[in-house]
């Protein structure tokens, strides 16, 4: 990258940054809320990023995208993540789908949906996790799918902790098309339209609080065949695909809300007086600040690693798992110590830190839980270290 385009990409994440402190910041308690006035608001945010020429930056330019390169958007990716509604405001929300789709789908699937889901105007979700197959076992999947003798499938099956089900238009969803629970071999990947005859939102599954997840059920929903993605039983290669990215994403996201959260806390250490001076001026909340600053250095190092390798398409698996644990593991800690300088203040409803704190908590379970990133990377390390192996770089 030239001189020319750093300074281009440094331009562009602090208008991104500013859209989204003076725009999307006030508007998060309605979006949170959810219903037809959080649509409405959202569908004017979206107007304005376009209208700002901040519209889907990393999706692909001749899809009606900014053509950002994923090299470049990581420090962007940051500031849109600084809050939960950034990236669907920004239009990067349907990067994952996008890449998936633009890479996997049919001819049809990428003519008739990709521009469509890069304007907006549909919106996608990914439907994985069953209540007794979690996402970190998808061979325990049971949602199936059936050929039909005229031709295409049928599926049925439950899904739940699916984010924004109720607004798709669009749902992947991952089924077993051959075996039994437990086989590795026969999974797959449906696109499917929500407006589909058997497709229903069970309930909204309430996250800490927070709205946005939901229990998903089909019931003999007939699909085309064409709405296959991939072929049969490549699920699993083509999600660990999305994984790797998505989980990368997700980080970088997590590292702009921590950074949110060190902001609130300094600001508040210099601003609040008490009987014997300002907060800066106690060695324990210098402590927090050190420590937090500490963490969130160390764990942006950590994710922008794991975004440049992600981005080059190398082998990424352990620092993926070592950014996503990481920047989990910040955003809860950073949230919770600048919970701590502002008092009974950061729990109230004045403030972002209860919903940067729930988010930090969710972190360390979404996209696999920290157990299972510890023992992937150690496994991974160790496996190179045995004898008669090579040594594996870590």
């Amino acid at each position: 990258m030239t001189d020319h385009d750093v300074r281009d990409v440094d331009l562009l994440e602090k208008r991104v940054e500013a859209f989204v402190r003076e725009r999307v910041f006030p508007c998060e308690a309605r979006l949170d809320a959810g219903g037809p006035p959080a649509r409405e608001l959202r569908a004017r945010l979206r107007t304005e990023a376009r209208a700002a020429g901040l519209w889907a930056l990393p999706l692909p330019a001749g899809l009606g995208g900014g053509g950002l390169p994923l090299s470049a958007y990581a420090a962007v990716a940051e500031s849109e993540g600084a809050s939960d509604h950034g990236p669907a405001a920004l239009g990067s929300a349907s990067l994952l789908d996008v890449t998936m789709l633009a890479r996997h789908g049919s001819s049809r699937v990428r003519s008739e949906y990709l521009r469509r889901v890069v304007s907006g105007e549909l919106r996608t979700c990914y439907a994985m996790t069953e209540p007794d197959a979690p996402g970190t076992e998808p061979l325990l999947t049971t949602a199936r799918a059936r050929r039909r003798a005229g031709g295409g499938w049928t599926v049925t099956g439950r899904k739940w902790f699916v984010s924004g089900a109720a607004e798709a238009d669009l749902v992947t969803v991952l089924v077993r098309t051959s075996g039994s629970a437990g086989d590795r071999d026969g999974l797959s990947l449906f696109l499917v339209p929500t407006g589909s005859p058997g497709f229903r939102v069970v309930r909204e599954l309430p996250v800490l609080g927070a709205t946005g997840q939901y229990e998903i059920g089909f019931d003999r929903v007939r699909v085309d065949g064409d709405h296959l993605v991939g072929e049969p039983g490549q699920a699993l290669a083509i999600a660990g695909e999305r994984l790797l990215l998505g989980r990368t994403l997700r980080a970088l996201r997590w590292i702009g809300q921590a950074q949110r959260a060190f902001d609130l806390m300094c600001a508040r250490a210099v601003e609040r007086q008490g009987a014997r001076g300002p907060l800066a001026d106690r060695q324990l909340v210098q402590r927090h600040v050190f420590e937090s600053l500490l963490a969130l250095r160390s764990a942006r190092a950590l994710v922008r690693e794991a975004m440049a390798l992600v981005a080059e398409g190398r082998d990424a698996h352990v620092e993926v798992g070592l950014a996503k644990t990481a920047a989990a593991r910040t955003l809860q800690e950073v949230a919770d110590r600048a919970i701590q300088v502002f008092g009974a203040a950061g729990l109230g409803p004045d403030t972002p830190l209860p919903a940067l704190f729930r988010t930090g908590r969710t972190a360390r379970i979404l996209d696999g839980p920290d157990e299972q990133h510890v023992s992937s990377v150690a496994r991974r390390v160790l496996r190179g270290r045995r004898p008669g192996s090579s040594v594996t770089p870590a």
